[in-house]
């Protein structure tokens, strides 16, 4: 049953989904005086201050391994960037208010926190998918006769926040499941546990999860979200008028030409990548063992790469399923305006960013030396080819 259209229900979407995969305490908001792109850094005249800005609240996960690459092995400093990763805070709309507020200059929203952007008069655009393909996935007792996402009619699903309600409803409709027929657990942290503790039947759970969960020592089975649904995942959002100013334009070829470097290179040595990136921070080896880091990175690489693996490229829009996304969420009235996906995501910048120098990447990637405990990783389950 389709409910009346919303004037205005921004809801707390994937970004706020996401920050919950993190237990870290939150960290502090950029500052309000943080340059905008085209800004010139303290390194001289011909370096360009990007800000990138986190849904999550840190920084410490395994999420980001590309910004961690890109920076580490200087593929942003040779593009003549100087990328500043922020936090940033954790009210919803944080991400995007500061783009638009000129405050950051590329953020990391979810498709719904984007269209309830948009639709409250933010001119922001994504020029970047980072995942073709659903992230989220429901999790379910091992022993549970729920099979299909059918299976969740009538059901009880556990939520970290009651704003995640407007994540999973999009799903189920695009399923043929009928919301009203869910009940939803505010479980607040506790969310995984109140499935093991079988007060819920299912919890809403995103790539990368499972393999925390089962450190934790919480079992369960998944429902795969790119099983059953097409609808996009978060991506890299900016300024929309950017695109209309050749030199920021140009500004934005080479930030996501060392994204796309990044993820070549972490395709070709996924291990490095890992290490890399969990290096960043001591605090991610009192959470995770490398190990477990390695293949809670990869659950989410594997869904970064699904463009690349197409022949589409490294962070293509797939528009079609945009479409798809942007009418069910009309439908559902969680945002007033019906747009064409061709207003909120673009491909324009894909091909410059995909021409960089694949042979000098696979040298940095076969060249690269891990250390005692990263060569120990076992990398054999990596599902995409290194070749």
């Amino acid at each position: 049953m389709i409910k009346p259209r919303l004037r205005f229900a921004l809801g707390i979407l994937l970004l706020t989904a996401l920050l919950a995969a993190c237990t870290a305490a939150p960290v502090a908001a950029p500052e309000a005086a943080a340059p905008a792109a085209g800004a010139e850094a303290a390194a001289g005249p011909a370096t360009q201050k990007v800000v990138w800005v986190s849904p999550r609240g840190t920084l410490e996960v395994m999420d980001d391994f590309n910004l961690w690459v890109a920076k580490e092995l200087g593929y942003f400093e040779e593009l003549g960037l100087d990328v500043e990763l922020q936090p940033g805070p954790l009210e919803a709309l944080a991400v995007t208010k500061l783009i638009a507020e000129q405050q950051a200059d590329v953020g990391y929203p979810s498709p719904g926190v984007l269209l309830s952007s948009i639709d409250a008069g933010m001119n922001l655009v994504q020029p970047w998918e980072m995942m073709l393909g659903q992230t989220f996935n429901f999790a379910v007792r091992p022993d549970s006769e729920i099979a299909t996402v059918q299976d969740l009619a009538g059901k009880t699903i556990s939520l970290g926040s009651e704003g995640w309600k407007v994540i999973v409803d999009p799903i189920l409709v695009e399923a043929g499941v009928d919301p009203s027929t869910v009940t939803y657990l505010n479980a607040g942290n506790q969310w995984a546990q109140a499935v093991a503790l079988g007060q819920a039947d299912a919890a809403l759970a995103w790539r990368g999860l499972s393999a925390q969960w089962g450190a934790q020592g919480l079992d369960f089975k998944y429902l795969i979200g790119t099983d059953f649904s097409s609808h996009p995942s978060n991506g890299y959002a900016i300024r929309k008028e950017d695109l209309s100013d050749p030199a920021k334009k140009e500004l934005w070829e080479k930030f996501f030409m060392a994204n796309a470097m990044a993820f070549e290179f972490a395709r070709l040595n996924p291990r490095a990548a890992a290490q890399i990136t969990y290096e960043q921070f001591p605090a991610l080896a009192e959470q995770m063992t490398p190990q477990l880091a390695f293949d809670s990175m990869v659950e989410l690489a594997d869904l970064y790469f699904g463009s690349q693996k197409a022949g589409l490229g490294y962070g293509y829009n797939d528009v079609e399923n945009w479409q798809s996304y942007i009418d069910t969420v009309y439908e559902l009235g969680q945002i007033e305006n019906q747009y064409n996906a061709g207003d909120v995501v673009t491909n324009e910048l894909i091909e410059a960013a995909n021409s960089f120098d694949a042979a000098r990447v696979r040298q940095d990637a076969e060249s690269f030396e891990l250390n005692e405990a990263w060569q120990a990783v076992d990398d054999s389950g990596v599902p995409w080819s290194t070749e």
